[in-house]
């Protein structure tokens, strides 16, 4: 094995990636900023280094910090 082998990926799996990490990428994002944006200095730290596909970011915004839907991009 030279490391010039080539994988054989599923042809579904690169566009299943890309979706996944701008799905994880919205949630993140819209989670850390509300975490910031209350203050909540453990959450922030959390979500940032836990990646979790979007579930804990989830769980903290509507769990967590209650944000209603009509207040989610405020």
């Amino acid at each position: 094995m030279d490391g010039t082998e080539y994988v054989n990926l599923p042809e579904w799996f690169i566009p299943v990636m890309i979706v996944l990490a701008i799905w994880t990428i919205f949630w993140k994002g819209l989670s850390t900023w509300h975490a910031a944006d209350r203050k909540d200095g453990i959450w922030f730290i959390i979500l940032l280094i836990f990646n979790t596909a979007g579930i804990l970011d989830m769980i903290y915004l509507f769990s967590i910090a209650k944000v209603k839907s009509d207040k989610l991009f405020k």
